[in-house]
């Protein structure tokens, strides 16, 4: 983890930046692809998913009080959002359309005026600020 200032157009240029976006995500996509058969099942996602702790982090409930049919409802629902065509699986090209809308809605969220962060290393985030600082380092 690491402290970082970040704000919209620092996500949304590391978005716009395809080859870059692209490696970052074939990357994570390649990580999870457990099978290695350029297809993600619900089984090779759920951890990933499940690391997001939706609940906690964004609605504030542990998720120790929440049913297991409950959260395995949730959990489903957002790999439905990865599974653009329903087949059941996810590949590169729906992972990374759902990737761009997450981090362009992040970017949106984060608007026009720096915010300061924890950001974990090796997330999109780190990346979006660690490409920034580097074409800053190289302007200069």
């Amino acid at each position: 983890m690491s402290v970082e200032i970040l704000d919209g157009s620092t996500v949304r240029s590391f978005v716009e930046d395809e080859p870059a976006f692209n490696s970052s995500v074939d990357g994570r996509f390649a990580a999870l692809d457990a099978d290695n058969d350029g297809l993600l099942s619900y089984a090779e996602m759920a951890g990933e998913l499940m690391s997001l702790r939706v609940l906690e982090k964004h609605f504030g409930v542990d998720d120790t009080e929440v049913q297991a049919d409950e959260l395995a409802m949730l959990y489903r629902g957002l790999f439905a959002r990865f599974d653009r065509d329903g087949s059941g699986e996810v590949d590169r090209d729906e992972f990374r359309a759902e990737m761009k809308e997450v981090l362009l809605a992040v970017a949106n969220g984060l608007g026009f005026l720096p915010v300061q962060m924890v950001i974990e290393e090796g997330s999109f985030l780190k990346v979006a600020v660690d490409r920034e600082m580097g074409q800053l380092a190289r302007a200069a």
